[in-house]
């Protein structure tokens, strides 16, 4: 499977300003982007700068490389809290690395079969008890532990060997055929991603193209329908699964109350799904910056009726800012012509 990527424009190129920070009178920061809202019929509701730009999805598209695990029939008795943490980028929580571990066990796999690599766990409970006791972390701290227990459920099913994040293994040909399919583009090539993963890139509007699909999709249709349901509906279910306490995407679920499923990725992509709208929405932050990216999903979803402009939460990633003693420093928004 080749990764080489045809020469194409910088992702900077068509990207219009989409966030600002303001700290008192002056412009401190603006972070440009893309942002695309789309139908399951591949209308394009409404964008900003190139809705053809390449990206990668980076961690934000977990559901749809969670579609072949269900699809093949490997995960036919994981729960929701499985699903869900196969959509997960997870903090490394005990509520996340206990049920990996657990999940492994039921397989008759363990840490070991994992191929993402240690990492030290963002949650900070789970980062002092490893201090305290001496410890190091592990794999199933690596916030995508959950995605490679999906990969493994699916490896065991097919039988094939362990080195599953291989490009031309059988697991990740999977994952690709199911990506192309869902995003309606071939992928022009992948990149590794720090989970050691091929990570497939498409284009802002196929991103969002594969949203709206998860967002029509109904228990009562295809089985593809159905997988895209459970996998949305166990995002839904369990946002501390997610991604953990203080992170933006369970902080938004929970604030929007079963409306939408939210999905960040590296780099500053994030993409949403509306299952009552039957909108899917994808957006890409050129300069990788995360706050701007939580700061425009946080916009297009008051935009689009499924998080009240009201609620506590909104202030967080859209809004005031303080200093640590508690002074109003400035504010962040969105640009002049976004949201």
């Amino acid at each position: 499977m080749s990764n080489k990527m045809p020469s194409n424009p910088s992702i900077d190129t068509g990207a219009v300003p989409l966030v600002e920070l303001w700290r008192g009178d002056i412009l401190e920061s603006l972070h440009r982007g893309h942002a695309v809202v789309m139908r399951p019929t591949g209308e394009i509701v409404e964008s900003w700068g190139q809705a053809d730009a390449v990206i990668y999805p980076r961690s934000s598209c977990k559901m749809v490389q969670a579609l072949p695990l269900l699809e093949s029939g490997a995960g036919r008795d994981l729960l929701p809290e499985h699903l869900a943490l196969a959509c997960a980028s997870h903090q490394g929580a005990e509520i996340h690395v206990a049920r990996v571990a657990k999940w492994l066990a039921d397989i008759g796999l363990g840490e070991s079969d994992l191929r993402c690599g240690c990492q030290d766990p963002q949650d900070i409970a789970q980062r002092d008890h490893l201090i305290k006791t001496d410890r190091q972390p592990c794999q199933l701290h690596n916030n995508c532990s959950g995605k490679h227990a999906g990969f493994l459920t699916l490896n065991r099913h097919l039988g094939d060997d362990p080195e599953y994040t291989l490009p031309d293994h059988p697991v990740q040909q999977a994952v690709r055929q199911t990506f192309e399919e869902v995003t309606g583009m071939t992928s022009p090539g992948f990149g590794i991603d720090g989970c050691s993963a091929p990570n497939f890139a498409t284009s802002l509007s196929a991103l969002a193209f594969a949203m709206a699909q998860f967002a029509a999709a109904s228990e009562t249709g295809d089985g593809r329908s159905r997988a895209m349901t459970a996998l949305r509906e166990a995002m839904i279910q369990h946002p501390d699964l997610v991604a953990g306490e203080t992170r933006a995407c369970t902080d938004l679920m929970r604030a929007m109350g079963g409306r939408a499923a939210i999905k960040t990725g590296a780099e500053a992509v994030f993409v949403a799904i509306l299952p009552q709208q039957g909108l899917g929405i994808a957006l890409k932050i050129v300069d990788g910056g995360v706050r701007a990216a939580e700061a425009a999903i946080t916009a297009l979803l008051i935009r689009h009726g499924v998080l009240s402009p009201e609620h506590p939460i909104v202030q967080k990633y859209l809004g005031p800012l303080y200093s640590r003693r508690g002074l109003h420093a400035g504010h962040v928004c969105t640009a002049p012509g976004f949201s």
